[in-house]
Parts: C-alpha cells; structure tokens; sequence
C-alpha cells in the first residue's frame, strides 16, 4: 500500500500498465507539477524483454505496408514528415508538406529531392544535411531551423532525422519530421518566473546571456530553468537566444547597416559565427537573406 500523499495536493487518478499511479501537484516551492508516482517499482525481466523482442519483430514481418504511419501523419497539421531514400528522394510524405510546398496532391512530391522543390539556398541546404545523415553522420535531433515553403509561409520548426538501416545494417534511407514551434504553455504554473529570463533574452540579445543569469533572474536553479523552457516553450534555453537574436538579424537586415554591424547589435562579436548560424536556422547567409 501507498500511504497519504502528505503535503501533496491529490488531483487526479489514473491506471498505466495495469497499476494505478497518483497524479499529484507538489506544495513544494520549485518543485515539479504534475508529477507521476507509480505504486509499485517495476524490476527488469529478461524473458520479457526477449519476448517483447520476438512480438515486435512478428508484428513487423506481419505489416503488409512498412508505412502505415504516413495516414496518422496526415492528420498532423503542425508537423511535417517524410521518408527518403538512399538519394534522398522522397518516397512518402503527408499531407502537411504538400500543402506547405504550394501542391495539392503528394504525387508532386514523390521521386524528387529537396533541392528540385525548394528555392535556393534552402533546397540546397536540405539535401546537404540529408546526405550527411545518408553518409553515415550523426542524427539531427530538435534542430532549430526557420523554413520559408514555395507557398511563402515561414515558420520556426524543431526538425529531426535519422537514417533508415535494413538488416544487415546498411542505409537504405531517412526519414524525418519537422514540427512547428507551438506557443508558449502560460499556464504552467513556473511561467510568470520563467518569463522573467524570457524578457531579458529580449531585452539584452546583444549581450552575452549566461545560462546562470538566465537562472537568477527567473529565481532557479539551472537545472530547473533548462526543464521548464523545454516545458514551457519546447526550446532550450540556447535555442531561445539563438531564435531571438535571428529574428532581430532579419529585421535588421531590411536596413542599411552592414552585416558586421547587425552582428555586434545581435551579441555576435565574430562576424564568421554570426554567418555560420544565420545560415544553418534560416538556409540563407545574412547578405542572401538580404536580398529576398
């Protein structure tokens, strides 16, 4: 048995697994809300995972088509998915990207490359890090990037890949998401601490901003300020300074000042890093993006 939850405030029961978990709201200050505390510790168990092993792989052998998940996808409106194959061609896609490339059926997508369905240099870009992956490289994991579809509607998205093995372990593609950056959760009961370091990345993005500044300001610790950004936001902290200092870079790029001027206004004191990351969130170097 479990005893009372003592301090915590119980609000909701709820069954996982067959076990019943207490859903409880800390009356700790800084502490987690909504945390989940199972009632009973489960141990490994080697048989079972041998035979969850075997289940899976007869579930997958039984699947007549390999991707069933493309029809789940199209009822994503905020997130963009697709396999590609060795080429990195795309092979299947949902709906989402067809609308957001300015189509209206997947068949004008299919058979073709980033770069033969997106604008310079973002077409470009895209199959740079498509064939990096196809090459063996590293996973893209919630990369930060600002996309501008054929359709003309930007947007800030969180973009994962991964490379696709058969059985022998070669690639034989990727496959990969972007998801739209959803808006703040404000009534996550951290928010109004949290925003406090929110308005000083606004307010000071031309300044170095330390993750322990961003941590006193908010009156947190900076384990706690790194989980509630992601919480709050879906964006680390990092990501939320590079996001901002790239949104006042494009806006400042439609005046006259140089690009080495904008970098110092935007907290980059080497002009070659500001490049480097103006290009790697939007596709575009400063002055290209100029140019738009």
């Amino acid at each position: 048995m479990v005893g009372a939850p003592g301090p915590a405030v119980l609000h909701r029961l709820s069954t996982m697994n067959d076990e019943i978990c207490i859903t409880e709201k800390t009356a700790r200050g800084g502490g987690d809300a909504g945390t989940i505390v199972p009632m009973h510790t489960l141990t490994p168990d080697p048989d079972a995972d041998r035979d969850h092993a075997l289940a899976r792989r007869a579930v997958a052998g039984a699947i007549a088509d390999p991707f069933f998940a493309e029809a789940l996808f199209d009822a994503l409106p905020d997130v963009v998915f697709f396999v590609k194959d060795a080429q990195g061609r795309y092979v299947v896609v949902n709906q989402t990207l067809v609308q957001r490339c300015g189509q209206r059926h997947k068949s004008a997508l299919l058979g073709r490359s980033a770069d033969q369905l997106f604008r310079a240099p973002f077409g470009q870009s895209f199959l740079a890090q498509d064939l990096a992956v196809l090459a063996g490289g590293n996973a893209i994991e919630d990369q930060l990037e600002l996309h501008l579809y054929p359709s003309r509607d930007p947007g800030w998205c969180l973009t994962r890949k991964t490379a696709l093995r058969d059985a022998a372990g070669r690639i034989v593609g990727l496959t990969g998401i972007s998801r739209d950056l959803a808006m703040a959760d404000k009534k996550n009961p951290a928010y109004r601490k949290v925003a406090a370091a929110v308005n000083l990345i606004q307010e000071g993005y031309g300044e170095p901003l330390p993750l322990a500044a961003l941590a006193r300001t908010a009156h947190m610790s900076v384990a706690q300020i790194e989980r509630y950004f992601l919480r709050i936001f879906q964006l680390t902290p990092r990501q939320l300074i590079i996001k901002t200092r790239v949104e006042a870079a494009s806006r400042l790029l439609a005046g006259d000042a140089s690009v080495a001027q904008i970098a110092q206004a935007c907290g980059y004191g080497d002009h070659s890093a500001f490049t480097r990351q103006f290009k790697a969130i939007t596709g575009f170097t400063p002055s290209q993006f100029r140019q738009l």
